[in-house]
């Protein structure tokens, strides 16, 4: 008796669950949720096209390099690269003595102890450190950024879906929310109350529309490239986007020959093995 009431129980259960599925998804149905901004809105990462893509691609060290001073000069105030030493930059070209003298001119030092009075200092860079972090700590971080702690990016080329492509479009996406059209729609039309929280920016790359990082490339000529190469907006978020691609898979070059290597070694045995096989078998009939 006591095993019939758990069916029962249990088939009561189950039809309230299906009844409210089923309510949900007829309300659902009949009153479809309003589509908000970021939905309509929100843009895919514009094409961009580098030497590194595809299987076979390799680095344009020119480029790399190029974009490693617009690093310097305009994303190291407030992003860290903690995942790459200085003497990492032996790999894009420069020599020795340029990247000791890279790490002992930089901005930020590396924290350390007075070898005297035992306190807390700080000492010169040397090749073999990582990049220093721009703030103390998450606290410095924030109240210098409106409340937002800038993201490293060591990694951001892989971490975020588009990968370079994504940084280049959210570097020249900012624009003005007011006059923002996109497919026809205008967004101050579709959405009359949308505004922009006070410290944050308009960008549509942006997942909610609004970052907290001012735009960082303003104008032409920001950067002086050594290479005589024209400093555009574009062409500087270009190059950072290259050089943030480098920073996350360093090795892409060595590993891509590795696999070419691999298939043309598979190529090969594969046609030593049925030349065997052929010569194993020939003189016997089916």
């Amino acid at each position: 008796m006591l095993r019939y009431l758990n069916y029962i129980i249990g088939a009561a259960f189950a039809f309230v669950l299906l009844l409210a599925l089923w309510g949900t998804a007829s309300e659902l149905i009949s009153n479809p949720p309003e589509e908000t901004a970021e939905e309509v809105f929100h843009l895919e990462p514009m094409a961009l096209h580098l030497q590194s893509d595809g299987p076979f691609g390799t680095y344009d060290l020119r480029q790399v390099q190029r974009g490693f001073q617009v690093y310097k000069e305009v994303c190291s105030a407030c992003h860290s690269l903690k995942q790459v030493a200085f003497r990492d930059l032996q790999k894009i070209g420069y020599s020795e003595a340029q990247v000791k003298a890279i790490a002992a001119d930089w901005q930020i030092e590396q924290p350390g102890v007075n070898k005297d009075t035992g306190e807390a200092a700080t000492r010169p860079n040397v090749p073999a450190d990582r990049f220093p972090l721009p703030f103390a700590n998450d606290v410095a971080a924030r109240a210098a950024n409106n409340n937002a702690i800038p993201p490293d990016l060591s990694l951001m080329a892989k971490a975020r879906e588009g990968g370079p492509a994504y940084i280049h479009s959210l570097l020249v996406g900012y624009t003005d929310p007011k006059t923002y059209t996109h497919d026809g729609k205008a967004l101050m039309k579709e959405f009359p109350d949308f505004s922009v929280p006070t410290g944050l920016h308009f960008n549509p790359y942006f997942a909610n529309l609004n970052i907290a990082m001012p735009p960082p490339l303003t104008q032409e000529g920001q950067v002086q490239y050594q290479d005589g190469t024209r400093p555009t907006i574009n062409q500087m978020a270009k190059d950072v986007s290259a050089f943030l691609m480098w920073a996350a898979e360093p090795n892409l070059t060595k590993r891509h020959a590795t696999g070419v290597g691999v298939v043309l070694f598979l190529l090969i045995f594969i046609g030593l093995t049925f030349g065997a096989y052929r010569n194993v078998w020939r003189g016997i009939k089916h």
